[in-house]
């Protein structure tokens, strides 16, 4: 009996398609002494391009209420590093917000580890409806949906309900 492997929890983005920004930085020749060379990290390594993260917020989204020792251990072994994950899970109670903005336009919820160890919302009732888009060109999504309220130039930008 073969096991099935899952699948990962981050996809890469097609980067061969019109429009993709790369965000590359200037070539290393450029670069005009070699104080400058040292100092910018110029060829800076490490730097994660090309990769969404979308489907780890949709599975932790969908394991809230659910056993955080399991819920990391599954992520982990799927995720080609861990730290994404803690984009949306506060390490601490100071770390915790209603929402998280990843990107230009995507907001999650806010997610943490309750007292009993289970992964919770921040504030589990914050809507859709409550998020106000800070401009008319983008797609605004919440949890992965469009914002149901549309761009008002005269209201104050601010997706947080209270503002």
């Amino acid at each position: 009996m073969a096991m099935h492997r899952k699948e990962p929890l981050y996809r890469r983005v097609n980067t061969t398609a019109h429009g993709v920004r790369h965000n590359r930085g200037g070539d290393f020749r450029d670069s005009r002494t070699r104080d400058d060379r040292a100092g910018r990290g110029a060829m800076a390594k490490g730097k994660q391009r090309g990769l969404d993260y979308t489907p780890l917020f949709r599975f932790l989204l969908s394991k809230v209420g659910q056993d955080w020792d399991a819920v990391h251990s599954e992520a982990v072994a799927r995720l080609d590093r861990p730290d994404p994950i803690f984009w949306l899970v506060a390490r601490t109670e100071d770390d915790r917000k209603p929402f998280v903005r990843i990107g230009e336009s995507s907001y999650y919820s806010g997610l943490y580890v309750d007292d009993d160890n289970r992964l919770a919302l921040t504030a589990p009732d914050l809507a859709n409806e409550d998020m106000r888009p800070g401009c008319a060109c983008c797609t605004h999504t919440f949890n992965g949906v469009p914002f149901v309220r549309t761009y008002d130039p005269d209201a104050p930008y601010t997706p947080d309900p209270a503002g």
